[in-house]
């Protein structure tokens, strides 16, 4: 039987630790940093995820057999470099590999060099070069990126030159995000989605495509998220078209990082859009998505410590099966989010959903569950299609009571 650590305290790190928890291989979960909902299928341990000595000491001590890791900030600082020196198998990429979501430009070059479709861009570090740049260009909207990691946050679509002044200005001056550079690029239109797979070197493993929503309140308005609800399976990518983007964007870019030396081993997530000119590559990150996983990881019916451990290690995977229905989830937030909010707020009747109900930020305070973060809750229903499992998530989400969450009532509307 098998003890598994996973690193990280969201919604994301709970629909991991969920379907671990369903292998009959797993004996024992530990997570760092986990949450309240985690705490009822494993042992939280107080270390934060970019506390690499005390995670390796950890897991060193209580003889893990594999590492699971969650955050880009815990891969960024290395965390999956200092288990596998030390012989633990872990599912992560490393500190270099993990350039693909941390830097902008590196992901960038990466796909100039291998001929990766993605919308054409300038990278800066001066604030007075890059307005300049914005200028000479006079073309809006214009997409401006912080070249580092900002919790999906550092990405502004502006809309005029005053706006992208403002950016700039946050950005390269104030370090918004701390010191970096800005890339600018051109703005792309089409629906977005997410391509993720499972990916040791060259061996790639395509995951369910799934939609998120950015914005924070319906009809697409507000200021951006890190996510407010996502859904599974997307009408409006084809089989074809699928097919597309693994065979010209996830396997050539998991080729090239492996030719190139800094191979993969964990997870690859293609933001992609589906433009008038074929599929576009908006970004890549280095680790699940959140929330997305929320939406695609619970259909997986292979078991799960098999998976990770596999690419962990190295192993080939047997045909990874999928159940086949739909699935919807929505985001419960503090009201404020994504700016300032409060937390405390006591929540009541999360057992009584008909469903999964996957914490982002909780707590639990002398038996009384509490709000600990800006997204806070996320509740998946499935169903035999979208209409069906968005109508069951939304009937459900009644059941859940909380004076200072607030939810988008719109979740999935792209596959009615």
């Amino acid at each position: 039987m098998k003890k598994v650590l996973v690193i990280g305290s969201g919604g994301r790190e709970h629909a991991i630790v969920y379907q671990l928890s369903r292998s009959p291989q797993v004996e024992h979960i530990y997570c760092a940093q986990g949450n309240a909902g985690i705490a009822q299928l494993a042992e939280c341990v107080p270390i934060a995820d970019t506390n690499v000595p005390q995670l390796l000491d950890f897991a060193l001590t209580h003889q893990v057999d594999l590492c699971v890791v969650g955050p880009e900030a815990a891969l960024a600082a290395g965390v999956a470099d200092a288990f596998r020196e030390a012989g633990v198998a872990v599912f992560g990429h490393s500190r270099a590999a993990t350039q693909i979501e941390s830097s902008k430009e590196f992901a960038k070059q990466l796909m100039a060099r291998h001929h990766i479709p993605t919308a054409a861009y300038r990278s800066f570090a001066d604030y007075n070069e890059a307005l300049r740049y914005v200028r000479s260009r006079n073309t809006y909207p214009t997409v401006l990126k912080y070249d580092g990691l900002a919790a999906g946050k550092g990405v502004v679509i502006a809309e005029n030159e005053q706006q992208a002044d403002l950016t700039l200005r946050d950005m390269l001056v104030g370090e918004a995000f701390g010191k970096g550079k800005v890339v600018i690029e051109d703005y792309l239109q089409g629906p977005e989605f997410s391509f993720m797979a499972f990916v040791h070197h060259h061996r790639v493993y395509p995951m369910p495509l799934a939609q998120d929503h950015k914005r924070a309140f319906d009809e697409d308005k507000g200021p951006n998220t890190g996510g407010m609800g996502a859904y599974t399976p997307l009408p409006f990518i084809s089989p074809e078209e699928e097919q597309w983007a693994l065979r010209h964007i996830l396997q050539p870019v998991a080729d090239a990082m492996a030719n190139e030396g800094t191979p993969l081993t964990g997870v690859l997530y293609g933001g992609l859009m589906k433009t008038p000119e074929g599929i576009r590559v908006i970004e890549f990150n280095a680790r699940f998505g959140d929330p997305e996983t929320e939406v695609v990881l619970p259909l997986l019916e292979t078991d799960a410590y098999t998976v990770f451990h596999a690419i962990a290690t190295g192993n080939e995977l047997p045909p990874l099966v999928w159940q086949q229905q739909a699935t919807v989830g929505v985001v419960l937030a503090s009201k404020g989010y994504p700016g300032t909010y409060k937390k405390g707020a006591e929540i009541t009747g999360t057992e009584q959903f008909d469903g999964l109900v996957l914490h982002m930020g909780t707590t639990r305070e002398n038996g009384h569950l509490l709000t600990n973060g800006g997204r806070v809750l996320m509740c998946v229903a499935h169903g035999d299609n979208i209409p069906q499992a968005r109508q069951h998530a939304y009937d459900e989400i009644q059941k859940i009571h909380c004076d200072n969450l607030f939810y988008r009532t719109d979740i999935a509307y792209q596959a009615l």
